[in-house]
């Protein structure tokens, strides 16, 4: 590969001033590394020569930290540092070789850096904003398939760059941070992760967000429902629509296209447990809508939503039997049956016209079918149980 020609730098990171030979050689070489055979040909120097301009341009950017006046004149340097993220960000496209020779140079830690450095700025500029996309898009790809590349994003990125990223304005800024933390996290990661238990919380008011982006959802099913000491923690500081939230992507992975494995079996217990104890705990609160005043109380409707997980676990043959034994769960819910049951008779509350079951929909609309769903777990926690069927005949 004939790579562009780059004027010269000095071993010390400082350029000399030539931003637009700079930026048209870089975006040849952006357009270059385009394509595979160009990646798999590059001359390993080409990239101490993109972080030398990337060290440089940085300056500009940190001296704009300290004097806000500055940040008018960084026009220029912005547009050399996403030029450098591009090339670099394409440099990495199923190419381990590059991926290893940037990382080794500790390109990633000046670029976490620089990232880190945009949020400081909290000036609305769109060509702050792309500088900012492209260098996530950069730590995303050169981690991608790449465990070394991955340990070190993580040792750079966290937790810092997540707490600032996750709950950025930009969708596409939270879309990229939240695909470089499931790019980087592994089980041994998962237990710092509980330690900074904010982190995960931030990637539930991301998918509330941007229901429509895909990252957030696969941060959530593919690792922290891996890990029922996260979901525990997680749970105990969510507000209520965020559990709701939490509640219905563990129906989903529950009722999944993918069927639960051997593996997510133990898991899924271990979260059962969780769910059971909190309906037994906190079911009795949904009588509050039964009260006019009360007729969109979040804390009734996370329960609600606790009934739901619940009817699909049951439903689950290995997690069956595990419910069918839990401590007063059967009772609770038959006496909670009871009580619905006599509220119905007053025609002016909720109760008294709850129609079919609706797994999907508007947090309002989530009451509906709540009989019916009791119904259907006591139903279920009776299958094949002579104890619990002798229970529901002692009760009903």
């Amino acid at each position: 590969m004939a790579a562009p020609r780059l004027p010269p730098a000095r071993l010390s990171g400082v350029m000399v001033p030539a931003p637009i030979p700079d930026l048209e050689a870089l975006r040849a070489l952006t357009a270059l590394f385009k394509e595979q055979r160009n990646r798999e040909t590059a001359p390993r120097t080409i990239f101490q020569r993109v972080l030398d301009i990337l060290k440089k341009s940085s300056h500009a950017v940190e001296l704009a930290c300290r004097d806000p006046s500055q940040v008018e004149h960084l026009a220029s340097n912005l547009q050399l540092i996403t030029e450098c993220f591009r090339c670099l960000r394409n440099a990495c496209i199923e190419c381990s070789v590059n991926q290893n020779s940037i990382r080794n140079l500790d390109t990633i830690g000046v670029a976490v850096d620089l990232i880190l450095l945009f949020r400081e700025l909290r000036v609305e500029q769109e060509s702050l904003l792309t500088a900012f996309r492209c260098g996530l898009q950069f730590l995303g790809n050169i981690a991608s398939r790449n465990e070394d590349s991955q340990s070190i994003v993580w040792v750079h990125a966290f937790p810092e760059l997540f707490l600032s990223c996750l709950n950025h304005p930009d969708k596409k800024i939270v879309a990229y941070s939240s695909m470089i933390l499931f790019t980087s996290l592994n089980f041994e990661r998962m237990k710092e992760l509980e330690e900074n238990v904010n982190i995960a919380i931030n990637v539930i008011e991301a998918h509330q967000k941007q229901p429509e982006s895909e990252w957030p959802v696969l941060v959530i099913t593919d690792h922290f429902l891996k890990s029922p000491e996260l979901v525990r923690a997680m749970y105990a500081k969510l507000s209520n629509q965020e559990r709701v939230t939490l509640l219905d992507l563990m129906i989903a992975k529950i009722v999944g296209d993918e069927p639960l494995t051997k593996d997510d079996i133990p898991v899924f217990l271990r979260h059962a447990e969780l769910i059971a104890s909190a309906f037994v705990d906190q079911c009795k609160i949904v009588l509050k809508l039964t009260s006019e005043q009360h007729t969109d109380d979040e804390e009734a409707l996370a329960a609600i939503r606790l009934l739901d997980v619940l009817c699909e676990m049951t439903a689950h043959t290995e997690l069956l039997g595990y419910l069918q034994v839990f401590p007063g769960l059967l009772e609770r819910v038959i006496d909670l049956l009871r009580l619905i049951h006599v509220a119905g008779k007053d025609t002016t509350n909720i109760f008294s016209t709850s129609g079919g079951i609706r797994a999907e929909g508007n947090i309002s609309n989530m009451v509906e079918g709540f009989k019916s769903h009791l119904i259907r777990l006591i139903g279920n926690l009776c299958y094949k149980n002579k104890d619990n069927q002798d229970k529901v005949r002692l009760f009903l």
